[in-house]
């Protein structure tokens, strides 16, 4: 049955837990309120997604959801990186299933999806008339220009009746015509479009940057140091250094320490005041110089450390 939402959120941990069927790890990457929202369909077989949020950050995701999707930025603005690939309103990135990507954004962000079944891609592929099958990697991939303004379109009709009359959503009849026009927009995009060169030095920085990501996540509780992760994950730390910057933006050192102040503000928000201390929380994450943790934790996230875990614990 066609069904729709539209959810707003304050937290990032709580945008990031809404992506059903894929495990994100989202860091923010500036300091501000943090505002996003998603609105999602699910037409049958085609599942859309239209998703913005306020703050630059980078985000880790791993897909699970036996989907393959395409994915594109809805407006103009500043950029927004998935995998090293620039999204833009005039291009398309194809994504498998069962991919692992960092996705980043400089500033305020809009991007829409489209999921179908991998099985259910031979309907795309028989209205293309080509080979779609889903990609190992991700592509960037430049429509016709009619091709694309055509899906963009009716993927804000679509977003649009969401908000205004989601009644016509849930209508079963309504909801069949929309989805074969947009997948017959999907199809015309992908057949009329130009294939980016998928180069080996990405290829090669975006495995090095999946060993990064994987120590960092075995390790949460852990300082890591450069010299040892690049030892580890069997990469200089030159490439390393490159390698974040091209697709997290940011250099690992960065990285680590936005890492590490995200999990101390999550053990914050999960604790009681009574239970334990700033102090204790600062420390299991490798903070001991506490007044300029106090103050960089405040730039970030707008509040001082104790008054998150003043808070009730959510």
């Amino acid at each position: 049955m066609p069904s729709s939402t539209v959810r707003t959120f304050a937290d990032p941990d709580d945008y990031a837990a809404s992506f059903l069927g894929t495990n994100v790890k989202m860091t923010i990457t500036g300091s501000g309120r943090f505002e996003a929202k998603v609105i999602r369909i699910d037409l049958g077989r085609l599942q859309l997604g239209r998703i913005s949020d306020n703050l630059p950050r980078i985000s880790h995701s791993a897909d699970f959801s036996g989907l393959t999707t395409i994915s594109f930025s809805t407006q103009p603005g500043p950029s927004l990186i998935r995998g090293g690939l620039e999204m833009l309103p005039s291009n398309l990135i194809r994504c498998g299933n069962g991919q692992n990507f960092f996705r980043r954004s400089a500033g305020r962000a809009s991007f829409g999806l489209m999921s179908l079944p991998v099985e259910e891609m031979a309907t795309v592929e028989a209205i293309a008339g080509c080979d779609l099958m889903a990609p190992k990697d991700a592509l960037s991939v430049t429509p016709s220009p009619a091709a694309m303004t055509k899906v963009q379109r009716l993927h804000l009709v679509a977003g649009d009746l969401v908000e205004d009359a989601p009644a016509v959503i849930a209508h079963a009849e309504a909801a069949r015509g929309l989805e074969q026009a947009l997948i017959e927009a999907m199809a015309d995009c992908l057949r009329t479009a130009e294939v980016a060169e998928d180069s080996s030095a990405r290829r090669q920085h975006t495995a090095i940057l999946r060993r990064f990501n994987r120590m960092v996540e075995e390790n949460p509780d852990q300082a890591l140091f450069i010299p040892e992760v690049c030892r580890a994950i069997g990469a200089t730390e030159r490439t390393l250094r490159a390698c974040c910057h091209e697709i997290l933006g940011v250099g690992p050192k960065r990285y680590l320490l936005l890492r590490r102040m995200h999990l101390v503000r999550r053990s914050l928000r999960e604790s009681a005041a009574t239970a334990t201390t700033v102090t204790e929380i600062a420390t299991r994450y490798g903070f001991w110089q506490f007044g300029r943790f106090a103050g960089e934790y405040k730039a970030l996230f707008g509040e001082s450390p104790s008054a998150m875990l003043a808070r009730p614990p959510e």
